[in-house]
């Protein structure tokens, strides 16, 4: 049995851009500021709580909301964490960052037609990230896509030639592809083709 190698790596580069006006943007940004070292620390649940505090003290504070999102990612929750790249998104959609960990989470809650157009839409704004094209690549052949799936792994190597993830996924996926022929041969009586679809199987 040829396993699917799944990579989410999440792009967790946490947000903290100091705001130094008003008391309540002041008290928001200390919140930011222990959410982020306990993020750091592994804590998401009290990650989620203040960050949570930071944006009750100031609503429109997008860096509390995408680093929430972050922790939620990691903590598996994953309609949140789309629900708050969304909200960071609705005010800046030029961030290539939030595209790609809105990828994964939709990936993860298996709407992985809304991963697809987050990862191509990541891609947009920026190109040479190779682990949107290989997550896009993940997603399509989860839909059996394995052209377009090929095709993306194909760009992640030779934006980031020595990846093995990329390198593994394009062999499982060459073997499906391989497995859909042979399976059609196998049911027009090609014996050949059964067993070469038994091997794969096995």
């Amino acid at each position: 049995m040829i396993n699917r190698h799944f990579i989410g790596l999440l792009l967790s580069c946490l947000l903290s851009v100091v705001i130094t006006t008003g008391a309540e943007a002041l008290e928001a940004q200390a919140y930011l500021d222990q959410g982020n070292a306990a993020f750091n620390s592994s804590k998401y649940d009290e990650a989620i709580q203040l960050y949570s505090k930071a944006i009750s003290a100031s609503p429109d504070f997008m860096d509390a909301y995408y680093n929430r999102g972050l922790a939620y990612y990691k903590r598996g929750r994953y309609s949140e964490a789309v629900s708050d790249f969304t909200k960071v998104l609705d005010v800046n959609p030029k961030l290539t960052d939030v595209y790609y960990n809105r990828g994964l989470a939709n990936f993860k809650k298996g709407h992985q037609e809304k991963a697809i157009e987050d990862y191509t839409k990541a891609l947009s704004l920026n190109s040479s990230l190779a682990e949107a094209y290989l997550n896009r690549g993940i997603a399509y052949a989860y839909n059996s896509q394995y052209d377009e799936a090929i095709d993306d792994y194909n760009k992640a190597i030779i934006v980031k030639p020595n990846y093995e993830a990329a390198y593994f996924n394009r062999g499982v996926a060459y073997v499906r592809k391989a497995a859909a022929d042979f399976s059609k041969v196998c049911t027009m009586g090609n014996q050949a083709a059964c067993e070469n679809l038994k091997q794969i199987s096995d």
